[in-house]
């Protein structure tokens, strides 16, 4: 009765959605965890007793984890892959000040200017082979590009910085007119001399073409990541595709009649598919003009072959020689049964092409077993690939350097610039010339510097706090630039400092002895053949010596009491 006296009042069989929906309420707080769904992204956490529910979705790598757990915290800060740090000898005992935050992977180089990062790059794996067992007084010509480096001392580099306008005018004019500058052992006060601040600036010269300022023209490859997005008229422009290339033409004839004058010493081409360098005659062990291709492919010699180029492959002759003196030995000792194994076993190398597969084109034994009509013979175009699988298996490999010698260079000069392939057709290098670096001025060359900058930083050696200062490179470092720098750091730093390279790796097969059958150079022969090249002596005598480091590159150079010791 007192609910017909309440304004507005129904019973529940007149209005039932407030009914239904107290019931889903009651339904949705008795069903178990495992079936209620699961929460958006992002959301916090019901204040329930019961374990959550797995996510499907997640992964080993993405799924929560409780914090707190040294393992997890170490993994945490780790840098993945290649990053994670090995021990190097000088460095040993340093330790990262302060380890706030994990490096980013991805991160440029100018932007890493914590003490962990220092650390790091002085313990990458780039620098762990075997150091030379005395130190020398000089370290071995480095043939290949250097695209970083990162020299530390216990000596501050305060004289790189800051380079006044008239030292920086003055740094230019010596190079432009190849002066030669000659520094005592030990300076007592670097940052006060005008001589070796001029020689620094000298040193961070090199010549680039084509010049386009808003890309970055090196390394070229694998460089469509950086280059995509970036304007690039001509790509769609056939016109301007031939005014580029008529030009580059120009400069890449006149760096090779610097070359074959010996006013040049050597110079790169760098396309989107391989590296040539060229080196005049009297460098690298070699009394005439060298040319050596990385990496090529099957097409590319082939091309060259039909335009009449003679070359070599250096590496595969090498392994082939090499193939044929172990099977003489296993056969004058095991016999001939062990000879496959121990051929599959040498170095780690690829195995070298064959002449002797010729039991292919043979098939007497399917008649002596009867069989010669229900086995299907393989056709001619089978066999010749399969005799060229090795060839093919090699492509963008260090095995397929290429070389070039004498005459032949100039053959080459003329195929690379009438190549098609030279230049991409698609993608973010379509219409783009090759890059070419010299250590001299050529026509149609732009002067380029390197970028240089200095760094301190404080470490803990031992149970002490130390000043650490290090000087970054940045650009692509010719091998001129970095014998160059370290004499100037020899003078600077008081003979003590150390140094971690980061190279170019399709350039580290130039270190490669090219012929072992030349005999040695004369050194009067050399500086009288390449007075005016634009080398420092001291630097064309390294430059002369024949290659030692073989496929690899320098990777870690330190020097004490005046004497370097190197990884690779």
């Amino acid at each position: 009765m007192a609910a017909h006296t309440v304004p507005g009042y129904s019973p529940g069989f007149k209005k039932p959605p407030a009914v239904l929906r107290l019931k889903r309420k009651r339904l949705r707080r008795s069903e178990p965890p495992a079936a209620a769904a699961p929460p958006p992204c992002g959301a916090a956490p019901r204040g329930s007793s019961a374990p959550a529910r797995r996510n499907p979705f997640s992964s080993l790598d993405n799924a929560p984890r409780a914090a707190g757990t040294p393992q997890q915290l170490e993994r945490a800060w780790r840098p993945q892959g290649d990053g994670y740090p090995s021990a190097a000898p000088f460095w040993q005992f340093l330790e990262p000040v302060c380890e706030d935050k994990p490096t980013r992977r991805g991160a440029e180089p100018c932007e890493r200017t914590d003490i962990l990062t220092l650390t790091d790059d002085l313990h990458s794996p780039a620098a762990v082979p075997e150091v030379p067992s005395s130190p020398k007084h000089e370290f071995p010509a480095d043939w290949s590009i250097k695209t970083r480096l990162l020299f530390m001392s216990s000596q501050p580099f305060t004289w790189t910085e800051h380079l006044k306008a008239q030292e920086e005018a003055q740094g230019f004019a010596q190079h432009c007119r190849a002066v030669e500058t000659n520094l005592p052992q030990s300076i007592q006060e670097p940052k006060l001399s005008t001589e070796l601040r001029c020689a620094f600036q000298q040193s961070l010269v090199y010549w680039l073409h084509p010049s386009l300022p808003w890309l970055q023209l090196f390394p070229r490859i694998g460089a469509d990541r950086r280059i995509v997005g970036k304007a690039s008229p001509w790509s769609q422009d056939e016109g301007l595709q031939q005014v580029l290339m008529s030009d580059w033409s120009v400069s890449f004839t006149s760096l090779y009649n610097l070359l074959k004058a010996k006013l040049c010493p050597y110079f790169y081409v760098c396309t989107y598919q391989f590296t040539v360098l060229f080196r005049a005659a009297g460098l690298a062990g070699s009394d005439v003009i060298t040319a050596v291709i990385s990496p090529t492919t099957r097409g590319l010699r082939e091309a060259m072959r039909n335009e009449g180029i003679e070359f070599s492959l250096p590496l595969v002759e090498e392994s082939k020689s090499r193939k044929q003196k172990n099977s003489e030995v296993n056969l004058e000792t095991d016999g001939a049964d062990s000879l496959e194994v121990d051929n599959s076993m040498e170095g780690g190398e690829e195995p070298a092409p064959s002449d002797d597969d010729d039991d292919d084109e043979s098939f007497s034994w399917l008649e002596e077993m009867g069989v010669q009509d229900k086995v299907k013979k393989p056709d001619a175009i089978s066999i010749k690939l399969r005799k060229d699988n090795h060839e093919v298996q090699m492509d963008h490999k260090p095995q397929s350097l290429a070389l070039v010698k004498g005459t032949n260079t100039f053959t080459l000069l003329n195929f690379l610039i009438n190549c098609k392939s030279l230049v991409a057709v698609a993608g973010p290098q379509a219409g783009l010339p090759p890059t070419l670096l010299s250590p001299v001025a050529f026509r149609g060359g732009t002067m380029q510097t390197l970028k240089a900058r200095s760094i301190n930083a404080k470490a803990r050696v031992r149970l002490a706090y130390e000043n650490i200062f290090s000087l970054e490179i940045m650009g692509p470092v010719m091998p001129h630039s970095l014998h160059a720098l370290t004499m100037l750091l020899k003078a600077a730093q008081r003979g003590a400092f150390s140094g971690v390279f980061y190279t170019h790796e399709p350039t580290a097969v130039f270190n490669t002895d090219l012929d072992d059958a030349c005999p040695a150079l004369n050194e009067e022969m050399v500086h009288k053949d390449l007075p005016t090249c634009g080398l420092h002596p001291k630097t064309l005598d390294q430059l002369s010596q024949r290659p030692t480091l073989r496929k690899s590159s320098i990777r870690f150079l330190e020097m004490k009491d005046y004497a370097y010791t190197w990884k690779s």
